[in-house]
C-alpha cells in the first residue's frame, strides 16, 4: 500500500513539468492565433473607415470578426470569442463566469496604472464536462474606437442610427480611452 502511494505520488510530480511545459505551449499557441485575428480585424476596421466613413466599420464588427473567429476556431480546435461586460451583441459577444471575472480583474488592473498591452490570462479550468485551458487579451479603448463605442456625445448621428438597427440591445457605448472595453478570449479542450 505504502509503494502504491509512493509511486502515486512520484507520477504525481513527474506530471508537474509536463504541465508547466503544455502551459507555455498553450499560451504561445494562443498568442500566435490572437495576435493576428486583433491586427487584421483592426486593418479591416481602418479601410472601412477610410472607405465609408465610421459607420461602415459597424459592418467588419457585426458580420467580418465573426467569420474570422469561427474560421480560426475550426482551423485550431478552440473556441475564439470577442466578449465583453457590456455586449453589443448578446448571442455573440456576452462573457461567461470564467471571461467576467477575467475583465473584472483587466478593469482593476487598467485602474493600477498597468499597460494595456499586458492585459492577458491563462489558466486551466475544471467545467462539469472536462479541463479546459483558458486565455484572455484584453481589449483597451483607442482614440479611434470611440466612434462607435464612445459617449453619447461623441458618436456621430448616422453611426448611432446604424447601431439602433443593427444592435437594438446594445450595451457597448460610454467608453473613454484608456478602459478595458473587452477581450479576446480562447477556450481550448485539454
Amino acid at each position: 500500500m505504502r509503494k502504491k502511494i509512493i509511486l502515486s505520488a512520484l507520477l504525481a510530480l513527474a506530471a508537474v513539468p509536463a504541465a508547466a511545459d503544455d502551459m507555455g505551449k498553450y499560451l504561445e499557441e494562443s498568442r500566435a492565433i490572437i495576435g493576428p485575428f486583433a491586427q487584421q480585424l483592426q486593418a479591416e476596421n481602418k479601410k472601412a473607415i477610410k472607405e465609408g466613413g465610421p459607420d461602415s466599420a459597424i459592418k467588419v464588427c457585426k458580420d467580418i470578426a465573426p467569420k474570422m473567429a469561427g474560421d480560426l476556431s475550426r482551423q485550431h480546435g478552440i473556441k475564439l470569442t470577442r466578449v465583453s461586460l457590456k455586449v453589443r451583441n448578446p448571442l455573440l459577444g456576452t462573457a461567461d463566469e470564467w471571461e467576467q471575472k477575467t475583465l473584472k480583474q483587466f478593469e482593476e488592473r487598467i485602474a493600477k496604472g498597468e499597460k494595456p498591452e499586458t492585459l492577458e490570462a491563462a489558466e486551466i479550468v475544471t467545467e462539469p464536462a472536462r479541463k479546459y485551458y483558458r486565455f484572455m487579451k484584453g481589449i483597451v479603448m483607442q482614440k479611434g474606437c470611440l466612434g462607435c463605442h464612445g459617449s453619447a456625445d461623441v458618436i456621430d448621428e448616422n453611426v448611432k442610427a446604424r447601431l439602433a438597427e443593427d444592435y437594438p440591445h446594445d450595451r457597448a457605448t460610454g467608453y473613454a480611452e484608456g478602459q478595458v472595453r473587452g477581450g479576446i478570449s480562447i477556450k481550448r479542450p485539454l
